[in-house]
């Protein structure tokens, strides 16, 4: 939904305008401004200088790790390199983290930035200085105030509007900027620039498959001709004023009351918002989730006329005031890194250098991907990193960047800047630089504020600056992509337990293989223990098999029971267990419900009756991880259900529900809740009778579950919070 900000000091959906309304439209022209000139006295700058019509600036809010991205330190102790190894990229002797195997591919094209701080650790203070180029100097950078730093996507849209799409000179897409507990920092709106100069805040979901854009329609009640008559009385009204009032401000209320006219009666910006009209292989190529439509909306902003669009990484149902929202990956950095943050950011930024050059839009379009800070060189106890602004890295590409090139470097240790050192004033300034917008200038009596204005002071980076690459040598790359599957938002992986050596409806990425819990770290997917063997026949064990479970010869299942060998006896002590498990994949705080559906057969009902029921109990069980490992084997229980099963007589087998469900959140509201090292799920069976238990001659009883789903319902944010 697009709406228009009327609150300075919290960006609140509850206070909007929408589109249409004629007070507050903030569809503005900047002001003519004198400005004092001075050209560059860098002779190297001047091919650069206004070589980029456009931006698109992707905030990867919460602090990328640059361990795991742009600065990988493979000769660093583990506690500091982190588990995973960096692969050469298309440009010898570039490496980048194995997690980004596809932006290995386009790294003629990127800029690799590995030096810039801001000394500081704080989410709000250090984006505030990224976002506008000016370090905070007032008193609560957590809070919105009319007298800070204009974000710098303000000043473009008073300095460098656009031609073709005025109104949409600097959009702000898919949110606004939230810290952990819902506030929202300074740093994101016009500051003491006013209102007008507000970017464009369009608050959407483009992945939804019914994503429409509100107020860019007319309503019902007003029909084309009714918009005509009411746009010709209100020509009528203002020619009025014109005769009172002839300043260039009346002159631009006029030009934006048209451009409003234009957007409800279509247009290049409602086109633009149509991400319907782009082909299903286009939209896969950016992935399909929330980041990955708003990236490609930012393209089809930037194509339509806009000058900056600013892509918010979104935030997720749920993921407020838990350890490791968004890139902020305070616990279980790897996990994040690996299942959620890197495969999106590696699929989009690819396919947007990529779609650009393709359309003969990157030369003129300059793309930068950076967060407000890196994550702390030392992996601490959650098996997660914590904030610092003290060195971290960013990419740019696009028009005006020399590529195929790192500039600066961290210590051995990725801790703090080696060479090229420079903060955040210095990337503002090459962005405004680029855009053609004089940066060291002084501009009086800026947006008509009475201020006299040094638009900047830092310097722009002159060894990223250029029109060719660094060098014109390439490399074949190293990553696999295998390694790095797209994105999925499933909880769960293989929820049908597909068989891992056919096609499967499942997406290649959920379909993974039964493994033995305790076999290796972090297991993806479904581990059981202990693992049996169907073709000898096992003692206690789980089992994946393709046969038919009831009627429904489709389905596949996990077989969890007691199946010796023909002839066998055994004997089970008391605490003996086999169990199926998995991790909950990008946990959150909500509501959990997990649900199984499972057949319950053996030997003969007898068997089961006598033996099974008195002496075994099956369990539902939402666990903790005990240890960085993920070893299930140490699961410790936070919610267990004992569930009842009725032996089910063959050949009719007739399934059973069995539903546990959980609240996983702080009991005191608004209070962080701790992921610490994450969640998982089993199907248990225990024997809990006390002494041994010695089975008969051919005895077997088992649970064959045929699905299992669970559902979350995200916990619900507060929109209440100021700071």
């Amino acid at each position: 939904m697009f709406k228009i900000f009327d609150n300075q000091s919290r960006l609140n959906r509850r206070e909007l305008l929408q589109v249409g309304g004629l007070g507050a439209m903030g569809l503005t022209l900047p002001m003519l401004l004198e400005a004092q000139l001075r050209a560059s006295s860098n002779p190297l700058r001047g091919n650069t200088f206004g070589k980029a019509k456009n931006v698109i600036f992707l905030w990867l809010q919460g602090g990328p790790p640059q361990h795991e991205t742009f600065d990988p330190k493979p000769d660093a102790p583990v506690d500091i390199r982190g588990e995973f190894k960096p692969i050469n990229t298309n440009v010898p002797g570039i490496q980048i983290c194995e997690l980004l195997p596809r932006i290995a591919t386009i790294c003629d094209k990127l800029a690799i930035v590995r030096s810039i701080c801001t000394h500081s650790d704080l989410h709000d203070a250090s984006g505030y200085w990224v976002l506008t180029g000016n370090k905070y100097g007032g008193t609560q950078s957590r809070q919105i105030a009319p007298t800070d730093w204009p974000y710098l996507g303000s000043i473009v849209k008073l300095l460098k509007p656009s031609e073709k799409l005025p109104a949409y000179s600097s959009v702000w897409l898919p949110d606004v900027m939230r810290l952990n507990d819902n506030v929202q920092p300074a740093g994101q709106t016009s500051g003491w620039m006013g209102k007008r100069w507000e970017p464009e805040r369009v608050i959407c979901d483009p992945s939804g498959s019914q994503f429409k854009m509100e107020g860019f329609t007319l309503p019902a009640d007003v029909p084309p001709l009714r918009l005509n008559q009411r746009e010709s009385l209100l020509s009528q009204v203002e020619r009025h004023f014109n005769t009172i009032e002839k300043q260039g401000v009346m002159r631009d209320y006029e030009s934006h009351v048209q451009n409003a006219f234009g957007l409800l009666k279509g247009g290049k910006a409602l086109d633009a918002f149509d991400i319907s009209k782009e082909s299903k292989k286009t939209r896969e190529r950016y992935g399909k989730g929330k980041w990955g439509q708003s990236v490609l909306l930012a393209r089809r902003l930037i194509e339509a006329g806009s000058r900056l669009v600013h892509v918010n990484w979104p935030r997720e149902g749920g993921d407020s005031a838990v350890d490791n929202p968004l890139w902020d990956t305070h616990a279980q950095n790897s996990d994040r890194v690996q299942d959620v943050l890197c495969p999106q950011l590696d699929v989009s930024l690819t396919a947007l250098i990529e779609d650009l050059s393709e359309r003969g839009l990157l030369a003129e379009t300059l793309v930068v991907a950076i967060g407000e800070f890196g994550r702390t060189p030392r992996i601490n106890a959650a098996a997660g990193r914590d904030h610092w602004g003290h060195v971290f890295s960013y990419v740019m590409a696009g028009a005006g960047i020399r590529t195929a090139q790192v500039y600066g470097s961290s210590d051995k240790d990725g801790a703090y800047p080696k060479t090229g050192m420079h903060e955040p004033q210095d990337l503002t300034a090459t962005i405004f630089h680029l855009l053609g917008i004089p940066y060291d200038s002084i501009y009086p009596n800026i947006a008509n504020t009475g201020r006299n204005v040094h638009l900047s002071n830092g310097e722009p980076l002159d060894a990223i600056l250029g029109e060719k690459p660094a060098t014109m040598l390439r490399t074949q790359p190293t990553g696999d992509i295998a390694f790095v599957p797209e994105f999925s938002d499933a909880l769960l992986l293989n929820t049908r337990f597909a068989d891992t050596h056919k096609k499967s409806q499942q997406a290649a990425s959920e379909v993974v293989p039964l493994q033995l819990a305790g076999s290796g770290k972090r297991l993806k997917g479904w581990q059981g223990f202990p693992l049996g063997d169907a073709s000898k026949g096992f003692d206690m064990g789980v089992i994946l098999q393709q046969t038919p479970l009831g009627k429904d010869t489709s389905k596949n299942q996990a077989v969890i029971g007691i199946m010796p060998a023909k002839g066998k006896k055994i004997k089970v002590a008391q605490g003996d267990k086999v169990f199926l498990a998995q991790e909950i994949r990008n946990f959150r705080a909500g509501h959990y419900t997990l649900t199984i559906d499972a057949v319950v057969g053996g030997s003969s009902k007898e068997h089961f009756d006598q033996y099974f029921k008195p002496n075994f109990t099956c369990k539902l069980v939402i666990y903790r991880n005990a240890d960085a490992t993920k070893n299930a084997l140490l699961m410790k229980p936070a919610e267990l259900m004992e569930f009842k099963p009725e032996y089910a007589e063959a050949p009719d087998f007739k399934s059973q529900k069995f539903v546990l469900a959980k609240l996983m959140d702080s009991r005191v509201p608004n209070v962080n809740f701790s992921v610490g090292l994450g969640f998982g799920i089993a199907v248990m069976i225990e024997k809990t009778s006390p002494g041994i238990l010695e089975l008969p001659e051919n005895f077997n009883t088992f649970i064959k579950v045929g699905e299992t789903s669970l559902v979350f319902t995200p916990r619900v944010r507060n929109d209440d919070v100021q700071v």
